[in-house]
């Protein structure tokens, strides 16, 4: 018989008011169903922290941003300056480039606020350049995430073209002759090039609406947009789970790391202030954009050495190396290839391959899998070595652009650099695509040889006449697993012209996907087979239990060598089994699991 005993009305306490309160939200917004993302697991590797740098400089940037907002002047109504930089007292500028003087010499840390804006925005495109080559050569682009290199492909370019916005509104002289170029661009474009100009800076150039107009853009419509890509963005990451590199342990149905809550988010928010204070220590120390020494903005004058921010210094080399060319067609309308083949087909051809990559390659591979596992880069030599040559031909056009420095600074000629580029711009990527490509291969050679021999231990052993010796011993476990778990994909096989003398309607389309997947898979090191591991490890532990000759060759009996290298007959015993660190039981364990 039980009894139910009641507490009196009397003892009964009510719930602390940060309970009710939690209560309440959760009611309302449903906040405890979310406490799953508090143990969301993330894997932890080095090249991760591209993408981390690029968010909390952009952070910086919308705060910094903010701040001078509240002190610049979007104006191109002239006013003659008269504040306490003596150089350009009398001067005429715009109200634009004068607020822009009076925030650097007369706002209370604004000069710093500017410089850490200015290096906030050159970090954050490097990060993100970064964070681009890293997914592309580790294939974290495939399957289920083409969509999201494609929204951080368009967050890539937003940010370039956030920059170059940014940039040109001091309205310096410097600023307006990168505006003046842009201009120029617009023009070459065939049949709207000349309706664009107009619409772009309200009438003839310069005018005085592209400031107000691109101060818009800058402050609102671009950052809006970056800011809820970045949201989508992160979004499918949570919901795609992260990638990880090959290990113990790994699969492509788990993730093995660090739960969110605490350990990443303590580790994310200390690398924040990191960021943060060397991003301020750049904006102390080092300065950048001076543009009281390079004076308003004239259309009839420009500074000897004018070079832009460094990501739009591929465009300026591909401008000064291309040929002035022009051709005029019936009719009397002149196209001129000097500047649209350059500043016009050349980056969206670029683009174009960098944005629809993952595409092109699973069409051309056929792969239909998803992966969350990546790729080491040497693993896939022609990808790797076409994403090194596409960095190579960006290098050339960026030291291109700077031609006129290099020739000051080396003494050479102006013409020599023009012509090495020109020459550069064909042979650099194709001797770095060749160059990347062979290294690949011998990495994959050297992984072979480490698995099958043992790693180099540093210990030299002396024969008994005399020859010294290098001990070699297995490699770790893990290490083993994670070089023998590299997956070979194979090339698709040729079609057939026909079929029971019926023509093939797809043979061409099907050729040339045969030719290319070739070329991207075709020649690779094969992994060692079951029984050259079994023999290789049979060695490996004879040696490690110290059998085996002392020369390294092996005895007559068959035991290994101290150095790892096969026995007298080349043939391991029977009963020998093949150790290579498999990955262990992950039954009842849960997709994302933390590292302990």
């Amino acid at each position: 018989m039980s009894t139910i005993e009641e507490a009196a009305p009397s003892g009964r306490t009510e719930a602390p008011k940060g309970e009710r309160v939690a209560d309440w939200a959760d009611g309302r917004l449903g906040i405890y169903n979310f406490g799953f993302l508090a143990r969301k697991v993330f894997p932890e590797h080095w090249s991760f922290m591209f993408g981390e740098i690029a968010l909390y400089s952009f952070i910086i940037l919308i705060l910094t941003g903010t701040w001078l907002t509240l002190f610049f002047d979007p104006s191109m109504a002239e006013t003659v300056y008269n504040g306490p930089y003596v150089p350009l007292q009398g001067i005429p500028m715009s109200q634009a480039y004068a607020s822009t003087v009076e925030i650097s010499f007369e706002v209370r840390g604004g000069l710093f606020i500017r410089q850490l804006h200015h290096w906030s925005a050159l970090i954050m495109i490097a990060a993100l350049c970064a964070h681009t080559l890293r997914h592309f050569l580790t294939g974290a682009f495939r399957k289920p995430r083409e969509v999201n290199w494609l929204i951080g492909f368009v967050i890539l370019v937003l940010v370039i073209l956030e920059g170059f916005v940014g940039y040109s509104l001091p309205d310096d002289l410097l600023s307006g002759t990168g505006l003046r170029i842009a201009e120029g661009v617009t023009l070459a474009i065939p049949v709207v090039g000349t309706y664009a100009t107009l619409f772009l800076f309200g009438g003839e150039y310069p005018g005085t609406d592209i400031v107000p107009r691109f101060y818009g853009l800058h402050i609102l419509l671009i950052p809006g947009i970056m800011l809820a890509l970045t949201v989508i963005h992160l979004i499918l990451v949570f919901y795609h789970k992260h990638t990880q590199f090959r290990g113990p342990g790994r699969t492509e149905n788990n993730v093995v790391g660090q739960p969110l809550m605490p350990h990443y988010t303590a580790k994310a928010g200390g690398f924040f202030f990191l960021v943060s204070g060397v991003l301020a220590l750049l904006a102390g120390i080092a300065q950048i954009n001076p543009v009281w020494t390079y004076g308003p903005y004239r259309s009839d004058q420009i500074s000897q050495g004018s070079q832009p921010d460094w990501y739009m210094g591929f465009l300026e080399g591909s401008l000064r190396a291309m040929p002035a060319w022009e051709w005029t067609v019936p009719g009397g309308y002149t196209v001129s290839f000097g500047v649209l083949i350059p500043a016009v087909i050349l980056p969206t051809v670029m683009m174009l391959v960098l944005g629809l990559w993952p595409f092109l390659e699973a069409w051309i591979t056929g792969d239909k899998e998803e992966h969350h596992l990546l790729d080491r880069p040497r693993d896939h030599p022609a990808r790797t070595a076409f994403g090194c040559a596409f960095v190579a031909l960006y290098l050339v056009l960026l030291f291109g652009g700077a031609n006129d420095i290099l020739a000051e600074r080396f003494h050479l000629s102006l013409n020599q650099i023009t012509w090495a580029v020109r020459i550069g711009f064909f042979l650099v990527p194709a001797l770095t695509y060749v160059i990347t490509r062979r290294i690949c291969l011998g990495l994959q050679l050297r992984d072979r040889d480490k698995l099958l021999h043992g790693r180099e231990t540093g210990k030299i052993k002396r024969l008994p006449h005399g020859e010294f010796v290098e001990v070699h011993a297995r490699l770790d476990r893990g290490q083993e697993y994670m070089l023998l778990s590299r997956q070979i994909p194979e090339p698709l096989p040729a079609p057939a012209a026909e079929h029971d003398g019926v023509s093939n309607p797809q043979a061409r389309k099907q050729m040339l996907r045969h030719r290319l997947s070739h070329w991207l898979h075709a020649g690779q090191v094969p992994k060692p087979t079951p029984q050259e591991m079994r023999q290789a490890l049979e060695h490996l532990d004879h040696a490690a239990g110290g059998h085996g000759s002392a020369n390294g060759h092996g005895s007559a009996n068959g035991h290994g060598s101290a150095n790892g290298h096969g026995s007298a007959n080349g043939h391991g015993s029977s009963q020998g089994q093949l150790e290579t660190g498999r990955q262990p039981s992950l039954h009842g364990r849960e997709p994302d699991q933390e590292q302990h």
